[in-house]
């Protein structure tokens, strides 16, 4: 008979009905030694109130796998017998497929129970619960790195990258990664290698949270724990990558009006209910800019060389407003900034629109004069220049932060908001300029 077949027989002995009811938490060590088939059986053999109560000494990963491989019915009672959080820690770790598989088969028989597991798997949205992967493997730390290895082989393709440890209590006490695991003799204790966690998740942490965690510990999962702080899952960098990934998609469209639910290939009606809204309101924006030119029309009248210009003052501080609004959007959603930085992402801004307005007024007054021969008309554009950029940029910052200070989404729109803003600046700032120094200004 070979070694396995030794072993296996050996453990199987051991797993005695009185040895399972005394001795649950060694019998559910001993189980992590059996193959998931092997295990199942062996416990679906055993009156339920001993599965039961040795159920909860079972670790994530491996809990999920033998009751994947017990028969429908005996799972379903098995559920139905196990305390609430056990078994929603059990469920959620379960693929969506085999979630409803399982909830289906209990509403058969205790439909208030089904309802009741239901609500409890579904956590809010934004959450770390919501973010996480349910594909997590822990081992108690005294294993060794061979039994480890052996074990996460049975498990294919399905190897988390990270690896958890626990006490005899379940209480985290470090992780491994695979890197680790293979790098390390096969004596060698997991205690020994586990590192010390930096940081655990709540399952419901908002996501702002997570995002924080990750930026602060830059670590390549993070464990998610429930209310009796209990493994449930992991949250991986490339989670957190793709949601902000997909929040900074969204924000781009909704800070020109588009609407986030808006497709590529969505139809063009769809596109016009949502857009139309945002561009009444920007044309009703374009007419307050009209007004503040037409209340300089008798100047621009004297000095024709003024509507020549025009655009290059609102063109300018559109583009430094836009630059800022961008740089503020991707702090807010990456968590970088909250409203409480407001004064220092301002004055910042104040600082970079001074900097660069007096870089660009210098090309732009030589341009002018070139242009023009007119050094009244040189200074004015450059004055402008320089007023209209920190004007611009500081507005940039304030907008997306103003927003969510008042509750309201940072990103809704406030590039439509920003372009009114800097459009009046930017007239404001040149015209206002123009008319104190119109005695500077060649007459047309």
């Amino acid at each position: 008979m070979q070694d396995s077949d030794i072993l296996l027989d050996a453990t199987i002995d051991q797993l005695s009905e009185a040895f399972l009811t005394n001795f649950p938490l060694k019998s559910a060590r001993l189980l992590e030694t059996l193959s998931a088939t092997e295990g199942a059986a062996l416990l679906q053999s055993q009156p339920l109130f001993v599965v039961v109560r040795l159920w909860k000494y079972l670790l994530a990963g491996k809990a999920e796998q033998l009751f994947m491989h017990l028969s429908p019915p005996y799972a379903v009672d098995l559920i139905c017998h196990l305390d609430s959080n056990v078994a929603v820690g059990l469920i959620s770790r379960l693929d969506s497929s085999e979630q409803h598989q399982i909830l289906a088969s209990i509403t058969q028989q205790h439909p208030g129970l089904a309802e009741e597991l239901s609500e409890l798997i579904v956590y809010p949205d934004n959450t770390a619960a919501r973010m996480m992967s349910s594909q997590v493997q822990a081992f108690y730390a005294d294993i060794s790195v061979a039994k480890a290895v052996s074990q996460l082989k049975s498990l294919g393709d399905k190897i988390a990258e990270v690896i958890y440890v626990l006490d005899n209590q379940q209480q985290l006490v470090g992780e491994v990664t695979l890197g680790q695991l293979i790098g390390s003799s096969n004596s060698t204790l997991l205690a020994t290698i586990a590192t010390p966690l930096k940081t655990t998740l709540n399952a419901l942490d908002h996501m702002d949270t997570v995002v924080e965690k990750f930026e602060g510990y830059r670590c390549q999962a993070l464990p998610v724990l429930d209310a009796q702080q209990q493994l449930i899952g992991q949250v991986r960098f490339f989670d957190v990558y793709q949601s902000t990934k997909e929040e900074l998609a969204s924000d781009m469209q909704t800070m020109v009006g588009a609407s986030k639910d808006e497709k590529a290939l969505s139809s063009s009606w769809f596109a016009v209910k949502k857009r139309m809204p945002w561009l009444q309101i920007n044309l009703l924006t374009a007419f307050a800019a009209a007004a503040v030119v037409g209340s300089f029309e008798q100047l621009i009248s004297q000095v024709t060389a003024l509507a020549i210009l025009l655009p290059v003052a609102a063109g300018q501080s559109g583009n430094a407003g836009a630059q800022a609004l961008a740089v503020t959007m991707r702090g807010l959603t990456l968590r970088e900034i909250s409203t409480r930085h407001w004064a220092k992402v301002m004055f910042k801004e104040m600082r970079v629109g001074l900097m660069n307005g007096v870089a660009i007024a210098l090309t732009c007054g030589i341009g002018v004069f070139l242009w023009s021969q007119s050094f009244g008309l040189a200074l004015v554009i450059s004055l402008a220049m320089v007023s209209s950029l920190v004007i611009a940029g500081s507005s940039g910052a304030i907008v997306p932060i103003a927003l969510k200070k008042f509750g309201l989404d940072p990103a809704q729109s406030s590039s439509i908001v920003l372009t009114t803003i800097t459009d009046i600046a930017g007239f404001m700032s040149f015209l206002g300029i123009a008319l104190l120094l119109k005695d500077m200004l060649p007459v047309s």
